[in-house]
């Protein structure tokens, strides 16, 4: 066999392996999860509209709720990390509301 068509070869074989063993059938059964109950909103307060649509989106009011206490400038920094690192939609004129709601919560002076 000329070299050239060494690798060809070699991709072509690599490639028919999968296909060759998934001649069986699939069978696909649906199941059954009980998830732990989580806090379905943050609790009531100044600018908890705003924080449950925007934070609910990502992640549970209970996962925030279990951080520990951050100072404004920390809660500031994790807003800013939700939208610029992981993309959360949240827009510029909701960040402020959000931190002062964090504060007023998990807030350590």
């Amino acid at each position: 066999m000329p070299r050239s068509l060494l690798p060809i070869t070699l991709v072509a074989v690599a490639c028919s392996l999968p296909c060759a063993q998934a001649q069986g059938k699939f069978t696909f059964k649906s199941v059954s999860v009980d998830l732990p109950a989580g806090d379905r909103m943050f609790p009531s307060g100044p600018n908890a509209d705003t924080v449950n649509a925007d934070c609910l989106a990502c992640h549970s009011a209970g996962m925030v709720l279990n951080q520990p206490a951050l100072s404004r400038s920390e809660w500031q920094a994790e807003v800013n990390k939700m939208r610029t690192a992981y993309k959360a939609p949240i827009d510029q004129k909701d960040v402020a509301l959000i931190v002062d709601y964090l504060v007023s919560i998990r807030g350590k002076e």
